[in-house]
């Protein structure tokens, strides 16, 4: 399987990059900004004073990137990294991330005992590849399972309600309040990833898929004018 997207910001790590990384759908194109996104360093200022908050360890950070976060929080308490890219993984240890793991998001009971961690982290909208309602409602659920009944978690995703979201590359409306799809590919050296569809849940549809798990939301913050959000989820009746 392609991995356009992880070996362009490894080779970027590296220092041997050779071509942009390219967000496409279709014939609209913009470049990934990798240095931007993954590479400048989190020091826990502004809403990262919010982030720490809401975490405690042992920490699952999932879809880590290039470890930006868990080379932070890996000083402070227990985190483990977890990304289905090799090359992401490689450029993690490279990084100095301690624990560092080849691991799928939507497939957490497969890999670690119920009760494992106390908080989680997924920052980079990588919930939005559970493609449906039931999908998130299955991954809150799985989420629960691997979390301590007092866990929190923080949460990333694309508000639809918001001006500008739709001006996001591969952006797909939906007549349903708080929902829309996005689909993209990733490109680099001519090399093209598989086609990743995303549906975006707004705060009142993560708030609707919580229902039926332990989870509910207790906060959203907007640090960035680009319609996107995080939330931070408390296993019900633990925060006020």
């Amino acid at each position: 399987m392609s991995d356009a997207f992880g070996r362009a910001i490894r080779d970027h790590h590296r220092g041997e990059r050779s071509a942009p990384l390219l967000v496409r759908d279709g014939d609209d194109t913009e470049e990934h900004p990798i240095e931007t996104f993954y590479f400048e360093p989190f020091d826990g200022e502004g809403h990262g004073e919010w982030l720490e908050a809401w975490l405690d360890g042992p920490l699952l950070d999932l879809g880590a990137g290039t470890g930006r976060h868990a080379l932070y929080f890996q000083e402070r308490f227990e985190t483990v990294a977890i990304e289905p890219s090799d090359a992401l993984v490689e450029t993690m240890r490279e990084r100095g991330v301690e624990d560092a793991r080849r691991g799928d998001m939507f497939a957490l009971p497969d890999r670690f005992e119920r009760d494992r961690f106390q908080s989680a982290l997924a920052i980079g909208t990588q919930m939005c590849l559970a493609g449906s309602m039931d999908g998130l409602r299955q991954f809150l659920a799985d989420l629960a399972h691997v979390t301590t009944a007092d866990a929190t978690a923080v949460v990333h995703s694309y508000d639809p309600a918001v001006d500008g979201t739709e001006e996001l590359v591969g952006y797909r409306a939906d007549p349903t309040p708080g929902l829309a799809h996005r689909v993209m590919t990733f490109e680099y050296e001519g090399e093209t990833s598989e086609i990743l569809q995303f549906r975006l849940f707004g705060p009142e549809r993560l708030r609707e898929a919580t229902v039926p798990t332990p989870w509910s939301v207790e906060d959203v913050i907007r640090p960035n004018r680009d319609g996107s959000y995080r939330a931070a989820l408390a296993k019900t009746g633990q925060r006020s």
